[in-house]
């Protein structure tokens, strides 16, 4: 899935130079960019394109300067992360571009290798913004904890409507279960199981953010991720293995030197339903995928070993050029009338 980027600047040789510099990424549609000369083309730009993520602005520009323009985009884009890149690098703008919303300030002459690490930074925070808005909605009670700009985002008739949202989307669903982790839980103090499980939760989340999955539900020491847009299966996959290199490298740091941490790991892709799923009467609703995908994608974890990822033959078909996989053969699995051949992913 592409990051899709606003550059508001009225210098023509910045453009050329952005597609230059970036043109791996905007042929592996990482990075979609959009121009604009200045702040009054830029906010147009923003009600044309409602998917930008990040705006990359100049200060001193005709019509409508940089500064200006920062303090209006919340008014479009509230959930539009800006980063200002200007000659004018002194305090005195910096703080101001700060103090306005700035989520960070780069001095030209542009260094692209620190404006390519700036931009990956800026699309992590924005996937954590997202996350956390989609958790709100899912739950209307921390609405009274939210700020004004995260409100006005979520307006009661978008709210409203959200709730009757629904389609049918090719996905890949990943399921991730702490192995034995019921051991800790039943001998150890809650402060301690407490903090072991967040702390595998959260390495396991970084490397599935780091793939553009989204954390769908965590369900007791599981988790439960989804995968969409371009390569959503060799996306999925990756994260897993990475999930699998770090959580078993955790072992060394425990600090119950009993327990080892492993997981094991079902994924499978296909055609599933996504919608809220949930209680209008509790006001409690869950943005899920839903179908038998995913039942099968939950089965195959619960098959697998631990420190297995385990997938279907239909989905090593599309992915056995580009991963080393051993066939498993054929088992059985729950609420499934034949048996599944299924297959280990090695690397």
């Amino acid at each position: 899935m592409s990051t899709k980027i606003l550059v508001v600047d009225d210098e023509a040789d910045l453009e050329v130079l952005i597609k230059q510099k970036f043109r791996r990424q905007i042929r592996n549609k990482e990075f979609e960019f959009v121009f604009a000369m200045n702040g009054v083309e830029a906010l147009a730009k923003l009600k044309q394109h409602e998917d930008i993520d990040i705006v990359l602005s100049d200060i001193n520009m005709p019509e409508m300067d940089g500064l200006t323009l920062l303090s209006k985009i919340p008014d479009v884009s509230p959930l539009v992360k800006t980063v200002i890149i200007s000659a004018y690098g002194d305090m005195e703008n910096i703080r101001s571009a700060m103090n306005k919303g700035a989520y960070d300030f780069i001095c030209k002459p542009v260094n692209f290798e620190d404006l390519e690490t700036t931009i990956l930074k800026t699309i992590r925070q924005v996937l954590q913004i997202k996350d956390t808005v989609r958790a709100i909605k899912e739950n209307n009670i921390l609405r009274m904890y939210v700020d004004e700009t995260v409100l006005k985002y979520m307006n009661r008739k978008e709210f409203e409507k959200s709730l009757v949202l629904s389609d049918t989307v090719e996905a890949t669903v990943v399921f991730i279960d702490i192995c034995r982790f019921t051991t800790i839980t039943e001998n150890e103090k809650p402060d301690l199981v407490v903090s072991l499980l967040n702390r595998y939760f959260d390495v396991m989340v970084k490397e599935i953010l780091a793939q553009n999955g989204y954390i769908d539900k965590f369900i007791g020491d599981a988790i439960m991720a989804v995968f969409r847009g371009e390569f959503h299966l060799d996306r999925a996959m990756d994260a897993c293995l990475a999930v699998r290199k770090q959580i078993e490298g955790l072992s060394k740091l425990n600090e119950n030197a009993s327990f080892s941490p492993k997981v094991s790991i079902g994924i499978n892709s296909g055609e599933m339903i996504s919608g809220n799923i949930g209680s209008e009467s509790l006001r409690r609703f869950d943005f899920t995928v839903i179908g038998e995908a995913v039942n099968l994608a939950q089965a195959l974890q619960t098959a697998a070993d631990e420190g297995q990822i385990i997938i279907t033959d239909l989905c090593y078909k599309e992915v056995q050029e580009s991963f080393s996989c051993r066939k498993v053969g054929e088992i059985n699995l729950k609420n499934k009338k034949d048996p599944v051949t299924v297959y280990e992913v090695l690397g």
